[in-house]
Parts: C-alpha cells; structure tokens; sequence
C-alpha cells in the first residue's frame, strides 16, 4: 500500500476505530510467534494507529482548551 493510500484510509477511520486496531495489532504482536516480516508491518502499523489516535486526541484537547477559553 501506498503511503497517500495509507494516509487517506487512516484518515477515514474514527478514533475508537484506530484505537480498536491498534489494540488488536499491541495483542498480535504481544503474543509473539508472528514472522520477522509480518512482526514489521504489524509495528508500522501501530505506530500509524498511534499517531492517528493521537492526533484525534490533540485536536479533542484544543477544542476543550478553546471552549474553557471563552468561558472564562
């Protein structure tokens, strides 16, 4: 896969979906036995899932930090 096809498909997917796989793929590699290669693609994939999340939590944060802004 593509990197801009990578991108567009994260960007597609929803927080508690990122998050959802992200776990699945922590599990997979966590209980090991997985080949060197597929071990691999499974960590890229996570790190792309984890940042994806944290983006979605950055930009949750700066909405509250503006909302607390204007209430104060």
């Amino acid at each position: 896969m593509s990197e801009v096809n990578a991108q567009s498909s994260e960007q597609r997917l929803s927080y508690e979906q990122a998050r959802d796989e992200l776990v699945t793929v922590v599990q997979k590699l966590e209980s090991g036995g997985a080949p060197l290669d597929e071990s691999l693609a499974l960590w890229e994939r996570g790190e792309q899932l984890a940042t994806l999340c944290q983006q979605y939590l950055d930009g949750a944060k700066a909405k509250i930090d503006a909302a607390r802004t204007r209430t104060q």
